[in-house]
This record gives C-alpha cells, sequence and structure tokens, in this order.
C-alpha cells in the first residue's frame, strides 16, 4: 500500500514540477493586482492622505510655534532692555533724592546751629550781665562782711 501511494506521488509530481506555469499564474497575478488596487483605493490612499494632512498641520503647528518663539524673545529683549532702562533711572532719581535730602539736611543742621550759636550766646551774654548785677549787688555786702570778718580777727 504504501508503495502505491508513492507512485501515484511519483505520476502527479511529474506532470508540473515546482514552477508549473499554467492558467492558475495569470489568474494569480490578476487577483494580486486587483486586490492591490483595491488595498490601494480603500486603505493607501486615505492613509496617505491623513499622513499628509498630519504632516502639514504638525509642520504649520511647527513655523507657528517658531514665529511664537520669535516675538517671545523680542518682546522679552525689550522688557529687558525697558527695565534696564527703568532701573538706571530709579537709580539716578534716587541719587538726586538722596544728594538733595543731604543738602536739606545740611541746610536745616546749619540753619539750626546757627540759631543755637546765637541763643547760646544771648544766654551767655545774659549770664554775664546778671552775674555782673549780682556782683555788683553783693559788692557792698562782700566789703560790709569782710571788714567784719577783719574786725572779729583783729579784735581778738
Amino acid at each position: 500500500m504504501n508503495e502505491q501511494i508513492f507512485i501515484l506521488l511519483a505520476e502527479e509530481t511529474g506532470r508540473g514540477g515546482l514552477f508549473d506555469i499554467g492558467a492558475t499564474l495569470p489568474l494569480v497575478a490578476i487577483q494580486f493586482l486587483l486586490l492591490m488596487f483595491v488595498l490601494n483605493l480603500i486603505l493607501y490612499n486615505p492613509l496617505y492622505t491623513l499622513m499628509n494632512q498630519r504632516n502639514e498641520y504638525v509642520l504649520d503647528n511647527l513655523s507657528k510655534a517658531s514665529e511664537m518663539l520669535r516675538k517671545a524673545t523680542e518682546v522679552t529683549t525689550q522688557y529687558e532692555s525697558e527695565l534696564a532702562e527703568t532701573k538706571k533711572s530709579a537709580a539716578k532719581d534716587i541719587s538726586q533724592s538722596q544728594k538733595m535730602q543731604k543738602e536739606s539736611f545740611d541746610a536745616e543742621v546749619e540753619l539750626s546751629q546757627k540759631y543755637l550759636d546765637t541763643l547760646v550766646q544771648k544766654i551767655l551774654g545774659n549770664f554775664a550781665a546778671k552775674k555782673q548785677t549780682v556782683l555788683d549787688n553783693l559788692e557792698p555786702e562782700i566789703n560790709s562782711l569782710s571788714t567784719q570778718m577783719l574786725t572779729v580777727l583783729f579784735s581778738k
């Protein structure tokens, strides 16, 4: 029985061999081309269209993002330069204000010093006058006391 199967197999394989070019090859080729056309029409073209749209969307967003980044950089540099100018102006204003305050303070101190000097001179003048008045008033008493002391000292 095994021999019969091998004989049958040998007889069948003898007809076409491995590459049997018959009516099936053009049919398979037509089926393959038809399948490729249908797949291209149904699957690949919409997929390519979708991928192209996505690429355009991504490129558009990238260009918008780069434009926004450029604008942001420009605005940042503009604000930084304005900030630097404002800082310089503020420092200048502060130094001028400090200078004016110092001059005002110095003027007030000088005026106060002059006022105090004149006040002290007045007070010293008044003290000198009062001292002289007191000494003038006390001189007769001092003389009388000194004479009394001399009399008491020499009388004993």
